[in-house]
């Protein structure tokens, strides 16, 4: 959907979308096309590209905050998508940090030893809690999801690859700023998204620059160490303002919010999934994922590719 098709619907235009927020299109599920085909999908392409079989994963987890359902889990019925019977699975809720709480719930698995193959996969079916005559929320967002596969291997001369450190933050005062007016507790509906947008865009600005900081002091390092941001795709001022603070080049932050506008939990593995396909990721790059969403919840994680 572009903005032009858009400003059919509601009192808007395309310069006043792509001034604000960068976005110039978004993509919207079908309908009868849930989250759970949308997670089915980007399992299916990660494993592939992978080399993995279906029958090695031990354990898929969905970050989303829009479930097929209230309850199973959405990845539930992706597991029986897949073809799984063994193994487990569940979903991470944390808004649009979802896909990094989801990323050190993972490598926190394979740590552990409790998982050796995972399917870590954020989707998104904003279309669907989204008010359309509210402008100033539904030019934001759009649909998607994103996979990748993890895989526990042996500490050796690979030892410095793989997640360096994931650094998880919330803060529930914050809970008002952006929400959803609904849900099975409260009003037996699924309610629609609201946001104070100067207040979640100060924040975000804030606590990603306080969590960037926090995870490459972490592992002893500084932006000029960063091949790659991969952020969370929700405004392309706050985008640049990362980018600014590592000290990077805009070719070395890797954009897609122009074209997928704001899919929550899947930015980030949609934004990996474009980089490592176009060749700009290749292994070794230090890549630095950052997202903040509803709770308020942000994160970051550094990976070494």
């Amino acid at each position: 959907m572009t903005n032009d098709e858009l400003a059919a619907l509601v009192d808007t235009s395309n310069e006043w979308i792509v001034q604000r927020t960068g976005i110039r299109q978004r993509h919207i599920a079908a309908d009868g096309e849930f989250c759970s085909d949308l997670a089915t999908r980007a399992a299916e392409r990660a494993l592939a590209d992978a080399g993995v079989a279906a029958s090695e994963v031990d354990l898929v987890i969905v970050a989303t905050a829009t479930p097929d359902n209230t309850f199973p889990a959405t990845a539930a019925r992706v597991q029986a998508n897949l073809g799984m019977t063994r193994g487990a699975s569940f979903d991470v809720q944390a808004v649009c940090s979802g896909f990094v709480y989801g990323l050190a719930v993972a490598d926190n698995f394979i740590k552990a030893g409790q998982a050796k193959t995972i399917v870590l996969i954020g989707a998104e079916t904003f279309s669907r809690i989204l008010d359309w005559n509210d402008r100033g929320t539904c030019v934001l967002f759009g649909d998607g999801a994103g996979a990748l596969v993890l895989r526990a291997a042996p500490y050796g001369d690979d030892r410095d690859r793989g997640v360096l450190s994931t650094h998880l933050h919330s803060d529930g005062r914050q809970y008002g700023i952006l929400y959803v007016d609904g849900g099975p507790s409260t009003t037996g509906t699924a309610g629609y998204l609201r946001m104070q947008g100067k207040e979640v865009f100060k924040l975000a600005v804030q606590n990603l620059a306080d969590v960037v900081d926090e995870a490459l002091a972490a592992n002893k390092l500084t932006g000029r160490d960063v091949d790659w941001l991969v952020p969370h795709q929700a405004n392309r001022r706050i985008i640049d303002s990362m980018g600014r603070k590592l000290g990077l080049s805009r070719e070395k932050v890797v954009v897609t919010v122009d074209r997928h506008a704001n899919t929550s939990a899947a930015s980030i593995p949609l934004a990996l999934a474009d980089a490592v396909a176009d060749g700009r990721i290749q292994p070794g790059h230090l890549v630095l994922m950052e997202a903040m969403g509803g709770g308020l919840t942000w994160a970051a994680g550094l990976v070494r590719w």
